[in-house]
């Protein structure tokens, strides 16, 4: 007796990749309805049923929302973030000034050498000894960027994990302990494709696209005392110019 052929993964599991590429595409954006259970389930010939289980999982992990009797979407935008070069607005106070409760999770901690890229940002030697720690940033709970910082060693001695594992503010801790005021004058903002760790971090599909950042903080005098890059979850966060339009 032959015996069943067994499926490399649950129907619903297949719906959820399915729905994951669909909202990856050009086509979604935050706030866009996707196609209905009854759409889904004619479009994939299975019944009602397991479209639902896949969808409620994905509201589960809020990688769609129901919104009440209007259907299932792409969440809004949660975070907006200011594209101009002199704003001073931490994260932090950018998301507690649009009411939401910001999150932070040190990932990891640690020293390493300058690389060429790198040297040239912060204008250092190549090979000279940075402070590097990366952070996993939320917004209600809802992980939206992931942020690597880079500092020269020689400028911050003492710096330490426990100075940063309760999500305290960099920028405030270097004004107090070191006398330094720092803002983010050189900003890039670009389209990144998620790594493995990315994506399951950012509860993304592996390859999907984020938005990343990278800017550069200064001091008083304008030298370089960070460089940061931004992965951003592209669903959760916008960024935007309050400058406004010039009108011929």
């Amino acid at each position: 007796m032959r015996e069943p052929v067994k499926r490399a993964k649950p129907i619903y599991v297949e719906v959820q990749d399915y729905l994951l590429d669909l909202i990856s595409g050009p086509d979604y954006g935050p706030g866009e309805r996707v196609p209905s259970e009854r759409a889904l389930a004619d479009t994939l010939g299975i019944n009602r049923m397991t479209v639902r289980k896949a969808i409620d999982k994905l509201v589960d992990r809020n990688v769609l929302e129901r919104n009440g009797t209007s259907g299932t979407r792409v969440p809004l935008v949660q975070v907006t973030r200011p594209i101009e070069v002199q704003s001073t607005l931490g994260i932090t106070r950018i998301i507690r000034n649009a009411g939401g409760n910001p999150g932070s999770k040190l990932l990891h901690f640690g020293e390493e050498k300058a690389t060429e890229s790198i040297a040239r940002r912060l204008d250092i030697p190549v090979g000279a000894e940075l402070i590097m720690f990366r952070r996993l940033r939320s917004v209600n709970d809802e992980p939206f960027c992931i942020e690597t910082s880079h500092l020269p060693a020689s400028r911050f001695a003492g710096l330490l994990a426990e100075d940063l594992i309760g999500g305290q503010s960099l920028y405030e801790l270097l004004r107090e302990r070191y006398g330094v005021k720092a803002s983010a004058r050189d900003r890039e903002i670009g389209v990144g494709i998620a790594t493995d760790l990315e994506a399951r971090l950012l509860q993304l599909k592996p390859g999907s696209p984020t938005l990343v950042l990278r800017l550069i903080a200064r001091d008083g005098e304008g030298k370089p005392i960070e460089y940061m890059k931004s992965v951003n979850h592209p669903h959760h966060v916008v960024f935007r110019s309050s400058t406004p339009a010039s009108q011929d």
